[in-house]
């Protein structure tokens, strides 16, 4: 694992100290690799966002659409069906 350095204002540390002490981290580096996780997906999760917004429309989800799907898994809920 690599090492990072970071300067933090007094006021920015303070916050990040009372976060790992409300919230059961073992210490700042936790808190700070939890944050660039939950940045991690927020970015994933926009892009897939944008992929689906520029995407073409697909077919309606529409009731027809939900019986077909109820209909495929119980087919496959069935003994020896392949799935």
């Amino acid at each position: 694992m690599s090492t990072m350095n970071i300067s933090l204002p007094e006021t920015l540390k303070t916050f990040v100290d009372e976060q790992v002490s409300q919230r059961g981290y073992g210490s700042s580096s936790e808190y700070v690799r939890e944050l660039i996780r939950k940045d991690q997906d927020r970015m994933r999760l926009r892009e897939l966002l944008l992929a689906g917004a520029s995407s073409s429309p697909g077919a309606p989800s529409d009731a027809t659409y939900f019986e077909g799907l109820r209909h495929r898994v119980r087919q496959s809920a069935k003994p020896g069906a392949k799935g």
